[in-house]
């Protein structure tokens, strides 16, 4: 049996008015989740807080097997480094280097090589060479995507990866990220508000009413 890499209980968190109470779900290695629903209901606060950026108002995140939030500031760093990716709807990619320097950066803070193969699959391998201010935002966020997979995470948490895409690259992108979670044991929690990229993950949650509902 596949074990659990994210746990959440009871995750409660308020910032000027209550977002969400009672939150709870596990996440396993080949699994995918997506959460769905309106702006402002607590979708990236949600993410921010299963990938540890965000302390909840009272709950458990248990991750890769520790409570999360009780960790030192030094273990979470290591976390972040070596063991989680986030892609978020707005690339941060440093303008003045090549796509492929962005990309090398993160493997080489991770201890890992960039996989040519990953690169095909993103249809970037021919642009690697050519500064990120040569890109389209289309081709950026496809960098984006390979800089944040290149570190071999455990967990990617992706915040609306695929809203700035055509659907033909936004499937693209949901077919590399599928294969990588099945190929390497890993798992994808996902925040979208495409209905039809969500479908695509093993489970669909919506969030609303300030809590979050099982769609399938």
């Amino acid at each position: 049996m596949t074990s659990k890499l994210l746990e959440l209980s009871h995750i409660r968190h308020a910032f000027d008015t209550l977002l969400f109470e009672d939150v709870g779900f596990s996440l396993s290695g080949k699994e995918s989740i997506a959460i769905v629903g309106r702006s402002g209901s607590g979708k990236s606060t949600l993410l921010h807080i299963c990938s540890t950026f965000i302390k909840p108002n009272s709950g458990k995140v248990t991750l890769f097997g520790k409570d999360l939030y009780t960790q030192t500031d030094t273990a979470i760093e290591a976390i972040r480094r070596y063991d989680i990716g986030i892609i978020f709807q707005f690339h941060y990619l440093f303008k003045g280097m090549s796509a492929m320097e962005n990309v090398e950066v993160a493997t080489l803070l991770a201890g890992e090589t960039v996989d040519p193969l990953l690169l095909e699959k993103l249809e970037i391998a021919d642009v690697m060479g050519q500064k990120i201010s040569e890109l389209s935002g289309g081709q950026q966020q496809r960098v984006s995507i390979a800089r944040v997979l290149s570190k071999k995470p455990r967990i990617i948490f992706a915040d609306e990866p695929t809203g700035n895409l055509d659907n033909e690259t936004a499937a693209l992108v949901m077919d590399v990220l599928t294969d990588y979670i099945q190929r390497y044991d890993a798992a994808l929690l996902l925040v979208t508000h495409d209905e039809k990229m969500a479908s695509r993950c093993d489970r669909v949650y919506r969030l609303e009413e300030r809590s979050l509902k099982v769609i399938s």
